[in-house]
């Protein structure tokens, strides 16, 4: 009988946890914090009931791995790279170093480990691509099997999107750092007392947006039909079209209320217009340190005040 991928731990009686219900209170839809399998730890910290995260407290549960079925077949994972194989599915693309520093606290040979791991079973991809004439880049993605795995294995919330796959390999330095970016404006929420909930790359973003678009029929160039559809995906129109930003971050306030906030990853490469429209949409604007210069120049040159926070 051919099964679907579905952990399977013989010490495990716990029954199955109850979908988070919350209505709706913001335009944005709010969802349930990322669920990770409340089982043996393998290593990685778990997180507090505020958000944060918690060392495990005995490393040597790290070695106990569980079976995850995916047509008749098992694969023995650990907690970790049950994690890895998460954070990699929701950014699509991770720099091998920034997985080892944010999910792994800067155990690289625990990473290591791990992600040789999962590339033997066929679950995740490790390659090294030119970023430029004189650098490369080692990042990680999930293979199709890795993402259903995944899938299966209910260790992201219902409504977290998962992708598999490297979609655009000129850009897999910037989609790349996206999680340098997210991992930043989640400690701000943290230091706030707030707590992250779920991200949105730009292309559910603009699957979405191009779907109720597309509803508007002739009425799509219509700038009041557009601003109440931009409106409604919580987002601006300017100079007639409605810019998407690279990562949305929908997080929960300390008094519950849950709110989200738009980050673009500006670059040099950025032309002025395109980069004024991005900042009057409201986006919370990142460089990396090198670009930053010149960003503030062109904002300035165009009287915007918006800042330029440091990748």
């Amino acid at each position: 009988m051919s099964r679907d991928a579905f952990s399977y731990d013989p010490q495990d009686t716990r029954a199955a946890s109850p979908r988070d219900d919350r209505s709706h209170r913001r335009s944005t839809p709010p969802d349930s914090r990322d669920r990770i399998d409340s089982g043996r730890n393998e290593g990685h910290p778990q997180q507090s009931a505020d958000g944060r995260e918690q060392q495990p407290a005995r490393a040597s549960r790290s070695e106990s791995p569980r079976a995850y079925y995916l047509r008749d077949k098992a694969y023995f994972l650990r907690d970790s790279e049950l994690h890895s194989l998460a954070e990699v599915g929701k950014f699509r693309v991770i720099a091998a170093p920034d997985l080892a520093k944010y999910a792994y606290g800067g155990d690289h040979a625990r990473m290591e480990k791990d992600i040789h791991h999962l590339g033997r079973l066929g679950l995740l991809t490790d390659r090294t691509v030119e970023i430029s004439q004189k650098k490369t880049l080692r990042i990680l993605t999930l293979t199709k099997r890795g993402h259903r795995i995944l899938k299966g294995a209910a260790q992201l919330s219902d409504r977290q999107t998962a992708y598999h796959g490297l979609r655009k390999p000129r850009e897999a330095k910037h989609d790349a750092d996206l999680y340098r970016l997210y991992q930043k404006e989640r400690a701000r929420i943290e230091r706030s007392g707030g707590r992250p909930l779920r991200i949105f790359l730009d292309y559910e973003l603009k699957k979405n947006l191009n779907h109720d678009l597309a509803l508007l029929g002739p009425d799509n160039d219509n700038l009041e039909r557009k601003a109440a559809l931009a409106e409604k995906h919580g987002l601006q129109v300017v100079n007639g079209k409605i810019p998407l930003p690279d990562l949305r971050l929908e997080y929960e306030t300390p008094e519950g209320e849950v709110r989200h906030v738009d980050l673009e990853l500006a670059t040099r490469d950025y032309r002025p217009r395109g980069l004024a429209e991005k900042a009057k949409a409201g986006f919370a604007l990142y460089s990396r340190p090198e670009d930053a210069g010149r960003l503030r120049r062109v904002l300035d040159e165009r009287e915007i005040t918006a800042g330029i926070l440091s990748l």
